[in-house]
């Protein structure tokens, strides 16, 4: 194996070394790509490889750090978590919390049938986990235990529907994902929606089944009222704007009328007015949600200018020709090796945020998908079709990731906002179902393609 080889597997464990270490993750990836600058600069002096490195990759890094600050695409960002941030301080998911708990109240498990649908909304209009995991943690918590609610089930069911955000656009991370591998936006948004409602579907329908068989883990609230289509009503108009939303930001995007960038100044501009609407718009709000916007975006952004650099280095080094070759090497066939990558993808998700391996490993597994001669329907229509149903599955993968015990982000944000009385083991168990659920969804968008490729490729018909 080429000294260059060794080089690539020493730099990818100093970079996960260097992860336990508790060190921020931006300045782990911009420091051990200086490191390995440093190192094939004398591997080329002493050891006579051509890896090329010196002070010049550095000077091209920060090249490339202008080159993404001036990109338009990556203004959505910000513009995107204002929206969902200033629509978690509106008031909007508790006014849909009592409304639907009225209308569901007759139905066994309502409540969580409630949480699920209120996950799905939010996850159309907010598209970060965080947010969403809490706030539906902070909402439908007390009311699921004051209900007599297993405790498994409240919290699998707050978990599993807070991630919907990553998968359902405007998700911040499919942002991400098109602007590092040239893809549409549109496409990955559109290409997410019936994925995203399938997960939702699933859910739903492990609960009505799950509390029909066991009705022990969800009673019915005994203040619980008749079916009036007075509740029917207060449903809808407490859906209505932030559906209007939700159509004003996606419709324009998907109808060609707005970029992706303007829509996310759109989807801000609507939450603010849905949070005076409210009466919850104040100076202390917009203080409280722009500092966390501004810390969110930060945060994102200096990771992008460390995996700048780390792949930079991790390139020059041939860390791409190794990864095609050591993939494509596997005896499995095109869908093995695609099978493969998604292990690997769900797998590095227990350790890493999807911010580092959306940055680093998708642009490296990228080329090899294309390489792998997968045809899928659509060509001509959207364009390259292949890479659209592989990001897609990679965000279901990550989402998937999101609730795996032990480190699964979702099941942490959930344990911060929960009574202290709840351990941890409760959370891990209450998630397994969903996992499977979800695992479940993953094997049919990769069973069947156009459950990802068939919106856009309707759109543009």
């Amino acid at each position: 194996m080429p000294v260059e080889d060794y080089l690539v597997i020493a730099m990818f464990l100093t970079f996960v070394a260097f992860l336990f270490t508790g060190y921020p993750v931006a300045y782990v990836l911009g420091g051990v790509g200086v490191l390995f600058t440093v190192v094939g600069y004398f591997s080329d002096m002493y050891l006579d490889t051509l890896t090329g490195l010196d002070l010049m990759t550095l000077g091209m890094a920060v090249n490339r750090v202008y080159k993404f600050m001036d990109n338009w695409v990556l203004v959505a960002l910000p513009m995107f978590i204002f929206m969902g941030l200033m629509l978690d301080h509106s008031g909007i998911a508790e006014k849909m919390m009592k409304a639907m708990q009225n209308l569901f109240g007759k139905v066994r498990g309502g409540l969580a049938v409630t949480v699920t649908m209120i996950g799905i909304i939010l996850a159309a209009s907010t598209g970060i986990i965080g947010a969403s995991v809490v706030l539906l943690g902070l909402l439908s918590m007390p009311a699921m235990m004051a209900q007599g609610y297993s405790r498994p089930l409240a919290l699998g069911t707050i978990a599993g529907s807070g991630t919907l955000g990553i998968l359902i656009p405007p998700s911040i991370m499919l942002v991400i994902m098109a602007d590092q591998l040239g893809l549409s936006v549109g496409d990955l948004f559109m290409g997410a929606v019936v994925p995203g409602v399938i997960l939702g579907a699933l859910y739903i329908s492990f609960i009505l089944i799950y509390c029909f068989f066991k009705p022990e883990a969800a009673p019915l609230s005994p203040d619980r009222k008749p079916l009036q289509w007075g509740m029917v009503w207060d449903v809808f108009k407490t859906i209505l704007p932030t559906a209007a939303l939700i159509l004003a930001v996606l419709g324009s995007i998907f109808a060609g009328i707005t970029t992706p960038t303007e829509a996310s100044g759109v989807g801000a501009l609507g939450a603010t007015l849905l949070a005076a609407y409210n009466r919850k718009l104040s100076f202390k709000v917009i203080k409280e949600v722009t500092f966390a916007c501004f810390n969110t975006t930060a945060y994102i952004f200096a990771i992008f200018l460390g995996a700048t650099t780390f792949a930079l280095v991790l390139r020059s080094l041939g860390g791409d020709e190794f990864i095609e070759a050591a993939l494509t090497g596997i005896p499995l066939g095109p869908h093995g090796i695609m099978a493969v990558i998604l292990a690997v993808i769900f797998i590095l998700g227990f350790f890493l945020d999807w911010i580092e391996i959306t940055l680093i490993v998708l642009p490296l597994l990228a080329p090899v998908i294309s390489s792998l001669g997968i045809q899928v329907e659509g060509h001509g229509v959207v364009e390259n079709p292949e890479l659209v149903w592989f990001v897609v599955l990679v965000a279901v993968s990550l989402q998937t990731s999101f609730l795996t015990p032990p480190v699964g982000f979702a099941l942490f944000y959930l344990k911060g906002v929960c009574p202290p009385d709840v351990e941890l083991i409760e959370i891990y168990k209450g998630v397994v179902p969903f996992i499977i659920l979800q695992v479940i969804g993953l094997v049919m968008v990769a069973m069947w393609p156009q459950l990802v490729i068939w919106l856009p490729t309707v759109a543009y018909q």
